[in-house]
């Protein structure tokens, strides 16, 4: 009996595994001097839900982990405080096996999703309307959708590979 194996997919899998153990910050939330009821209003606000004592974006995934809160800072220079929830998993994000929520500071001190789906976050240099930054949104492949914010949604602006344009295999 024979075994087929894509090795371009075991590749970007370890390599997506890879960069989501460097890029998850340890403890990011105590890092950032949040209280647990700080800490609670914004997982409730990217639609989080407590399963075990742990924040699930996933809640009915049977292997899930806990939602991170990976970044809580003026992601666009508004002066305040917004935040990126992620999670992890094939059973809710493919083979992907990352998802994110993007959330925006208000003034009242509520919370607004800005974006919300499957992929590794990446933060470019390059910004839409309101100081929002463009957004490429990694995974297994090699040509992957920059995302910019047009006022009302992230929509995707261009196909990156390290940097240079491409175009998707559709």
């Amino acid at each position: 009996m024979s075994t087929h194996c894509n090795w371009n997919q075991v590749v970007a899998t370890i390599a997506v595994l890879a960069f989501m153990a460097m890029s998850r910050p340890v403890h990011a939330e105590a890092a950032n001097g949040l209280s647990a009821a700080d800490r609670a209003a914004v997982f409730k606000a990217a639609g989080a839900v407590q399963k075990g004592g742990q924040w699930r974006l996933c809640p009915d995934d049977p292997h899930g982990g806990a939602a991170s809160l990976e970044q809580f800072r003026d992601i666009n220079g508004d002066g305040y405080k917004d935040a990126l929830v992620t999670d992890s998993g094939i059973y809710c994000y493919g083979s992907t096996e990352a998802g994110y929520v993007l959330l925006a500071g208000q003034a009242d001190g509520a919370w607004k999703t800005m974006d919300a789906g499957g992929g590794i976050v990446e933060f470019q240099a390059g910004k839409g309307k309101d100081g929002w930054p463009d957004i490429l949104l990694g995974g297994p492949g090699f040509c992957f959708p920059v995302l910019r914010w047009n006022g009302r949604e992230y929509a995707v602006n261009r196909h990156e590979y390290e940097g240079k344009a491409c175009r998707p295999n559709l």
